[in-house]
């Protein structure tokens, strides 16, 4: 029996799955290249069944959509979906699944490790990822409060010790690290700006694992030169990489991860993994683990 066909960029390709997991896919799935894709797409159009996207690529639009009449999902690699056109994508009858539950730990990791120099005081937004920072920062003896749209449940707050601020400006002001863990939208686009900077301790950092447009990089850099704070730690930026000029990449109090958090071997096996199992439930129209649908 034919194998499903698949569209993704060709393993080991730049802001590709990496080759070594290419078996993987190999195993369950026809792996179309996007590449060959675009040469003869009415070769491949009809057997497509499913998009995997990884790094934000290949992008999905309005004319892959309605170039592929037998799509019957896109599986994003990692937690974010704000590459997506949600309401586009589902309005063609396509599902959507993304991997959050592998990438949170790893995410929570990394933002564990950056806040380790001498933290005491932190602010998260605390969805999942925030969550599970938030226990591991327990054990450093570390005051933990935070802000979300909604105050999450006693029991959970009462689980890492964590005290809500119904204000962002009072944790602001309140916090030796300012940590962002938290889904890019249009209410969190530049959430971080010049005004909230002026706000926080000149001895603070701010701290970001989210996506690089939740803080205004110019209001950053100014605030850092002109030492309205401390230091920042970025396991994100726009654009990634940064150009070589930038001149965040200049300053002495800045510490850059190239968006690392799920670089290991492990989580990225398992993030391939999860895909595949994602992308078989599409086919067989079974409910997905991971669907991501409109708000």
């Amino acid at each position: 029996m034919e194998k499903p066909h698949i569209l993704a960029t060709k393993p080991g390709e730049y802001k590709g799955i990496r080759q070594i997991f290419a078996p993987l896919l190999e195993k369950h799935f026809t792996v179309v290249p996007y590449h060959e894709f675009e040469k003869n797409p009415n070769l491949w159009a009809h057997k497509i069944q499913a998009v995997i996207v990884w790094f934000t690529i290949p992008k999905i639009s309005r004319d892959l959509l309605l170039s592929l009449p037998n799509l019957k999902a896109v599986i994003s690699g990692g937690v974010g979906v704000d590459h997506l056109d949600i309401p586009l994508i589902t309005s063609f009858g396509v599902k959507i699944a993304n991997t959050p539950n592998i990438v949170d730990n790893a995410t929570a990791d990394i933002g564990m490790a950056l806040l380790l120099a001498s933290a005491r005081k932190l602010i998260e937004g605390m969805g999942r990822i925030g969550h599970k920072i938030a226990k591991r920062a327990q054990g450093f003896d570390m005051k933990i409060l935070y802000h979300n749209r909604k105050q999450r449940e006693a029991e959970d707050e009462k689980a890492v010790g964590a005290t809500y601020c119904a204000k962002i400006e009072d944790l602001l002001r309140e916090s030796d690290f300012v940590m962002l863990s938290v889904n890019l939208s249009p209410e969190t686009h530049k959430l971080i700006g010049k005004r909230e900077l002026s706000l926080m301790k000149p001895t603070a950092t701010l701290v970001n694992v989210s996506r690089g447009l939740v803080v205004d990089q110019d209001a950053l850099v100014e605030a850092l030169e002109d030492g309205v704070i401390y230091a920042a730690a970025l396991d994100v930026t726009y654009p990634e990489p940064l150009p070589r000029n930038h001149p965040l990449l200049r300053l002495k109090n800045v510490l850059i991860l190239p968006h690392m958090g799920t670089a290991s071997y492990q989580t990225t096996r398992a993030m391939v993994e999860r895909i595949i199992a994602n992308t078989h439930l599409a086919l067989e129209g079974s409910p997905l683990l991971d669907e991501v649908k409109p708000n």
